[in-house]
């Protein structure tokens, strides 16, 4: 398969969404493993809102409508999570009513556009039917993590990454692998084989308690200073 000028653009589009995801997945690893426990930090749902605009761009220039369905069933979970963390009333206005803004331009370009029309994504001669069932499955079971994270931060009135969150993400990831595998698309294969290595990880901190870093990194640091 040739990749034109035009495709490299778009597959760096998604590259930068799915660096800014990885990079939200590190900052919440990081201080889980510091904590010893598996933390719900701000940082990540701040990256996770832009992160998700871009991969919602991505999807439409890519017509993937797996990948427009799932940005767009967890963009406002993100913004719940800062609410309950007492953090989204701090954001400046012009970035919350961005932030509500941007859905609704991707939406409206989606149905006044030409050539990405929403028609044009769902009818995708690239993607044949079983495949397409196959990636919105993926996309579903994977997004749905955080439909199941946010019904327990619900009922805890607390935002939290409980341990279901991770088992959906592991399978989720599995299945979007498999499907980039088919859509010959770098961004979901690459960016999927590094989340798993996170995932595994935080259910092992939920498992034990005791994190990498408090063990080794920490102490290391701590024979330093002396």
């Amino acid at each position: 398969m040739n990749f034109t000028l035009s495709d490299f653009f778009i597959f760096g589009l998604g590259f930068i969404a799915q660096i800014l995801f990885f990079a939200r997945t590190i900052v919440q690893w990081f201080k889980s493993e510091k904590a010893g426990k598996v933390l719900s930090p701000v940082l990540f749902w701040q990256i996770s809102l832009g992160a998700s605009i871009l991969m919602m761009t991505y999807g439409i220039l890519r017509k993937d409508f797996a990948i427009i369905l799932g940005q767009f069933i967890t963009y406002f979970i993100y913004v719940r999570n800062l609410q309950l963390q007492g953090r989204w009333k701090t954001l400046p206005v012009f970035f919350r009513l961005l932030v509500f803004m941007l859905p609704l331009i991707c939406i409206g370009w989606m149905i006044f556009s030409g050539n990405y029309n929403l028609k044009e994504i769902i009818s995708n001669e690239k993607i044949p039917h079983w495949l397409l069932l196959f990636g919105i499955s993926a996309q579903v079971i994977f997004t749905f993590r955080f439909v199941y994270q946010w019904i327990i931060a619900e009922k805890n009135k607390e935002s939290m990454l409980p341990p279901g969150f991770w088992f959906f993400s592991i399978t989720g990831a599995v299945m979007t692998i498999g499907y980039g595998a088919f859509r010959l698309d770098p961004v979901l294969v690459l960016s999927n084989l590094g989340g798993l290595v996170m995932y595994s990880r935080n259910l092992m901190l939920h498992a034990t308690g005791k994190g990498i870093f408090n063990g080794i990194f920490f102490r290391w640091v701590k024979k330093l200073k002396k």
